[in-house]
């Protein structure tokens, strides 16, 4: 064990002996790590301390004159005074500084992508060798009692075996001053992607969630349509399951208002989450028992139309906190471990791995081949990033 870790974990100890509460250091203090810096220190996380924050901005650093403060996340994870981190940097770092982390025997939350490409994230994962350490992920709409109940409902069988699956996100919308915010964001090299990467991470998350992996997509991916951007900001994809089940995936931040509509074809009927409800119509019969049993030619099931209650949109970024603080605390299961954060970006990867190769993917990806084709889109790109408009942190009560 490198004395480092040593040092970190008797200083764990002995704060949580006496204290029973989590000290946490925030690493990046933009948009998101000013918003859980926030939420903490109004007191909405039981349990949970904002002991230190680190940022490469002085000027975010400044907001907060009682908070002990590091210009490098490195320093943070060093200086002892944190039980575990929250890493919300911008994602390369996702992988460096978990790592780190994790090595210094802190308890890691990291926003998401956990990782820009899967083999980063595999060697994120594997650097999670303390099972006494929890290691957790920001995927917040798991929180989403909507969602909650469709995966309920799936793995109960009320459904049946699902045929196929529509999901139309399109109500990411973003403005070209969103992408002139920031040097590193919708740039290969600075972010690794765009809608895929920055918030579809969440969508592609509850996807294979609810509805596990498929084996095969298929993707068309636009880039820079709707704004002046390397990346995709527009993608189709097609995708194709084990049990022959089908799926397509949508999502743009060029479109407004925008929709944001599931659809569930299964052997009961079929399922629509949108505008924060369920609606079911629901098949008297098994379709697939009507299919082969009907003595005539154009008789549909009869079906019964329910609106399954849900209330409410779950805590969301603070469910999460609360969940990792009561995980460490009291040994309360995750909601969303870190390690189950390698799904969604394989899903992104794959998407982006078929739109740049013009061809079907099969899944597993092969991550070593993507890592290579992403780091030959950033040493080749002769995109010049326009003039930052605003190093201001956003206001996000619009955007989840």
């Amino acid at each position: 064990m490198s004395p480092l870790k040593k040092t970190a974990e008797i200083s764990n100890i002995v704060h949580m002996t006496k204290n029973k509460t989590v000290r946490l250091g925030i690493i990046g203090i933009g948009n998101m790590g000013q918003s859980h810096a926030n939420n903490i220190l109004e007191g909405k996380i039981p349990g949970l301390e904002l002991a230190a924050i680190a940022d490469q901005n002085p000027e975010r650093l400044e907001k907060y004159p009682d908070t002990p403060k590091f210009s490098e996340g490195i320093e943070l994870i060093q200086s002892g005074t944190v039980d575990a981190v929250l890493i919300a940097t911008p994602h390369y770092a996702h992988t460096t500084l978990g790592i780190a982390a994790l090595e210094a025997g802190l308890h890691t939350l990291v926003e998401k992508p956990i990782s820009v490409h899967k083999e980063d994230c595999e060697r994120l994962i594997a650097a999670w060798q303390d099972p006494k350490l929890v290691f957790s992920a920001m995927f917040n709409q798991r929180t989403d009692p909507a969602y909650c109940k469709v995966k309920s409902l799936i793995e109960s069988g009320e459904l049946g075996s699902v045929q196929r699956i529509n999901w139309i996100i399109t109500d990411w919308y973003r403005t070209e001053n969103y992408y002139a915010s920031g040097g590193w964001r919708a740039t290969w090299g600075g972010e690794g992607g765009g809608v895929l990467l920055n918030q579809c991470p969440h969508n592609l998350d509850l996807l294979q969630w609810i509805f596990g992996m498929p084996s095969k997509i298929t993707a068309n991916c636009q880039f820079g349509r709707f704004h002046n951007i390397e990346v995709e900001d527009a993608v189709t994809a097609i995708l194709e399951y084990p049990n022959g089940a089908t799926g397509v995936f949508i999502t743009t931040t060029g479109e407004a208002p925008g929709t944001n509509r599931l659809e569930v074809a299964c052997d009961r009927g079929k399922l629509v989450v949108e505008d924060g409800k369920i609606s079911f119509t629901r098949t008297e019969q098994l379709v697939s028992e009507h299919n082969q049993t009907a003595d005539t030619a154009f008789v549909k099931p009869s079906v019964w139309n329910i609106d399954i209650p849900i209330s409410g949109s779950g805590e969301q970024h603070n469910g999460i906190l609360k969940n990792f603080t009561n995980a460490i605390l009291n040994g309360e299961q995750l909601i969303a471990p870190a390690g189950e954060g390698i799904h969604s970006v394989e899903l992104a990867n794959a998407m982006l791995f078929s739109a740049f190769e013009n061809t079907s993917v099969n899944l597993p990806l092969d991550g070593a081949a993507y890592a290579r084709l992403l780091q030959s889109k950033i040493e080749n790109s002769t995109y010049v990033k326009p003039e930052v408009k605003s190093s201001k942190v956003a206001d996000l009560s619009g955007s989840f």
